[in-house]
């Protein structure tokens, strides 16, 4: 074993990380019984690279194929992963990465439009693969363990609704619509008129031809918009899986913007990832290869700009495992439908996005991670007293 190899082993304290190379030897990180995970190494000279900055390079080689978990089953390494995730650098070291990773988060409106093409533009046929049949790119709601995912993302829009609280009639900005899923399921449920907002261009496309397929078009609008440009006034307000990609230092802009989009007795409702441990800059190779200038943050990093913007919080929910269920589903689907993706991409993008669906799924289950429900009105008597009105939210109306 390496000097390298036996200082890792020693900082490694949950579980066991067995590595074959193939001159036969076994080289073992971390002293613990569980979780327990096997890998082979293509050679020795790979694994020292990637010991040397194993949060970067661990992904990219796998991708490069370099490396293969046993069994084919990525998630005992991955539990690995997550589990020993902070052990690796000191305090300093960590708020060096934090304040590296701000950088990347300067979106202005060009460099968010070629962030979100980046992730958002490949060929839609790859998420229509994956994902359920209204192709909601978010995490679903299981109020019910053994939901289909369908079920689960139709649960996860009628929460949404009611914590809208929507009346006859209402005006409806859809901040991040994608592929207009959302904003199709409340013009079909609730008589209120949407409008959708998107920096990607394929997702317009689309969510158009949806509202026109689905006899919608009336009611429902999508532009490819910038939020700080949008303007209002709306009765509601909802951001779906948008805010990771807003980053740190549009935070308060953001939250001025949706304040003053906001009628005087709007409500709107933030739905995002979120961290329930302090803040930290997250996968490096998340944000290289998947979500260029993405950020999630710790609840300790929003409130302050939601103070500072005259919005009102009346309602804060966190949503535990629901994304890791959700992550699972599209995993499963991504896999059956392997071939048809690799025939419309390349298998190296498979790998790449196998790795992403599985890292994120142990992230929610062992990283920390969770989404929020911020719910928020200009005026602190809008919403009901209590949550009696949210009974019944895992239904569509």
């Amino acid at each position: 074993m390496t000097p390298l190899a036996k200082w890792l082993s020693g900082k490694f304290t949950a579980g066991r990380l067995d590595i074959d190379l193939p001159d036969g030897e076994t080289v073992t990180l971390g002293q613990g019984d569980t979780p327990r995970a096997r890998i082979r190494f293509d050679s020795r000279d790979t694994l020292r690279w990637v010991l040397r900055d194993p949060r970067m390079r661990f992904p990219e080689a796998y991708v490069e194929g370099h490396w293969e978990p046993e069994n084919d089953d990525l998630m005992p390494a991955l539990e690995f992963a997550m589990r020993n995730s902070n052990q690796l650098l000191s305090r300093w070291g960590r708020y060096l990465r934090i304040l590296r990773a701000r950088l990347g988060e300067l979106n202005t409106a060009i460099s968010a439009r070629r962030n979100i093409s980046h992730h958002y533009d490949i060929d839609t046929p790859v998420y229509r693969l994956f994902l359920d049949r209204e192709m909601h790119y978010s995490c679903a709601y299981f109020p019910e363990p053994d939901m289909s995912l369908e079920a689960a993302q139709e649960a996860k829009c009628a929460l949404i609704a009611r914590k809208l609280d929507l009346k006859p009639g209402a005006r409806v900005l859809d901040i991040g619509c994608g592929w207009g899923s959302n904003a199709l399921y409340l013009a079909r449920h609730f008589d209120v008129h949407v409008t959708g907002i998107t920096l990607s261009e394929r997702q317009l496309e689309i969510a158009r031809q949806r509202a026109e397929e689905a006899g919608l078009a009336d009611r429902v609008s999508f532009r490819l918009e910038d939020y700080r440009d949008t303007r209002g006034p709306f009765d509601a307000i909802v951001s779906i899986g948008m805010f990771e990609h807003v980053g740190r230092p549009q935070y308060a802009t953001f939250f001025r913007c949706v304040h003053d989009l906001l009628a005087p007795d709007g409500v709107a409702l933030v739905h995002t990832i979120g961290g329930s441990r302090p803040p930290d800059e997250g996968s490096p190779w998340i944000r290289k290869y998947i979500f260029p200038g993405g950020y999630i943050p710790a609840a300790s990093e929003v409130m302050p700009h939601v103070e500072h913007s005259e919005l009102v919080m009346t309602d804060f929910e966190v949503l535990r495992l629901h994304y890791a269920k959700t992550l699972a589903h599209w995993h499963q689907r991504f896999q059956n439908n392997r071939p048809e993706i690799t025939e419309i991409m390349d298998d190296r993008f498979c790998r790449m996005w196998r790795f992403y669906l599985q890292a994120s799924e142990a992230t929610f289950r062992w990283g920390g991670l969770v989404v929020f429900h911020l719910q928020l009105t200009r005026d602190q008597a809008r919403i009901p007293l209590t949550r009696e009105y949210l009974r019944g939210a895992g239904l569509p109306s």
